[in-house]
């Protein structure tokens, strides 16, 4: 069966999409079968999807919509021809999330440096606890996302972020860079409008951590 990587965090805006996407991209520019789930209602991805489409290149990896607090009970079925599934659950919605985390392998919560990322991430770990409650064998960890480039911040959060001792963070982290929304209003990732570009190589960093994590 695939291995399932989710992307989750009941606060908005912290780049959940991004990262799914970005991480589905990578893994396929390896040679790997990947599908994503999008799951949030809003469907972020199947947008980028459909912008992909409109300027008519080829598909990177498979991609659905799943808006339903059921994917753990479907993980057989989509992980049918794939690699590895990637999910992007949806914020604020805990019955979602929740189905995300069961059906994982792999949790990655990314958080954004700052005080209120690090307080909003509560809820997050609180359910993450519960999942692993159900199913011993999940990782996790903290991703940080959208730091600032040449600031103290990123470091900062990492300190601010070891009240939840029990969740490690990932030592790759991923800077706010202009590329991801470029290549975004495009249909594209980072890794093919500029594939020599600081984006593209912290994706690349990032996504050997979460091999090494998944070994």
């Amino acid at each position: 069966m695939a291995l399932t990587i989710c992307f989750t965090n009941q606060k908005g805006g912290v780049g959940k999409t991004t990262l799914s996407i970005h991480v589905a991209a990578e893994l396929a520019r390896r040679g790997l079968r990947v599908r994503l789930i999008d799951m949030d209602p809003q469907h972020s991805a199947l947008d980028w999807s459909e912008a992909r489409d409109a300027h008519e290149l080829e598909p990177l990896f498979a991609l659905e919509g799943w808006p339903k607090p059921t994917i753990h009970k479907h993980v057989a079925e989509k992980s049918t021809g794939v690699d590895v599934l990637v999910i992007d659950a949806p914020p604020q919605t805990a019955e979602l999330a929740r189905s995300a985390m069961l059906a994982a392998d792999l949790v990655v919560i990314p958080v954004q440096p700052s005080p209120y990322d690090v307080w909003a991430a509560r809820e997050t770990v609180k359910l993450l606890r519960e999942a692993v409650l159900f199913k011993e064998s999940l990782k996790y960890a903290f991703a940080i996302n959208r730091q600032i480039v040449n600031t103290a911040i990123g470091r900062d959060v990492r300190g601010a972020l070891s009240e939840y001792e029990d969740v490690p963070v990932l030592a790759a982290g991923v800077c706010q860079r202009v590329t991801f929304a470029e290549s975004a209003a495009g249909g594209q990732v980072a890794q093919e409008l500029a594939p020599d570009s600081p984006a593209a190589r912290e994706i690349a960093v990032l996504v050997d951590e979460l091999k090494e994590m998944l070994k």
